[in-house]
């Protein structure tokens, strides 16, 4: 079920949301389109999902991706969750503020990339941590190449 969920919010809705709106919108700024779709689904949706299964139940988060029973690290989960939820909800409100995008973009892309760093570094790891791993790296390079080329153009 983890593994759909990520595909979904991580591939599939910004992918089809992306090409909707440029159907629709013929003429829209592409790379715009797909920061703004990128950063809804997998900034926004995906870390408002994580930030509140970390805040109501940080054992799952703990025990399943980073494999510890040890009820000192639930503090930290939940803390970990107070920061996805506030990504989350800049990246999931930047689809109605044209001008949030680009920082929720930085910020989740940011957060990403050192995510998966971290899980990169970490060496073994369980099936979810490698998905989680995998996944934060992709989306930090989609959105790492979407903002560089945005930025170009604007240069």
């Amino acid at each position: 079920m983890y593994l759909a969920i990520v595909i979904a919010l991580m591939g599939f809705l910004p992918v089809a949301s992306s090409v909707g709106e440029l159907v629709v919108h013929r003429g829209a700024d592409v790379l715009f389109v797909i920061a703004r779709w990128f950063v809804f689904w997998s900034v926004g949706v995906r870390l408002l999902m994580a930030g509140l299964r970390q805040v109501v139940n940080p054992t799952f988060t703990a025990a399943t991706i980073f494999g510890s029973n040890d009820k000192a690290a639930l503090p930290i989960v939940r803390e970990l969750g107070f920061g996805n939820l506030s990504i989350g909800l800049l990246g999931a409100l930047a689809v109605l503020v044209d001008d949030w995008v680009v920082p929720a973009a930085f910020a989740g892309g940011l957060f990403y990339g050192l995510a998966g760093l971290q899980h990169a570094l970490k060496g073994e790891r369980n099936a979810a941590e490698t998905i989680a791993m995998v996944s934060d790296l992709l989306l930090f390079l989609v959105l790492a190449v979407d903002l560089g080329a945005i930025a170009l153009r604007r240069l």
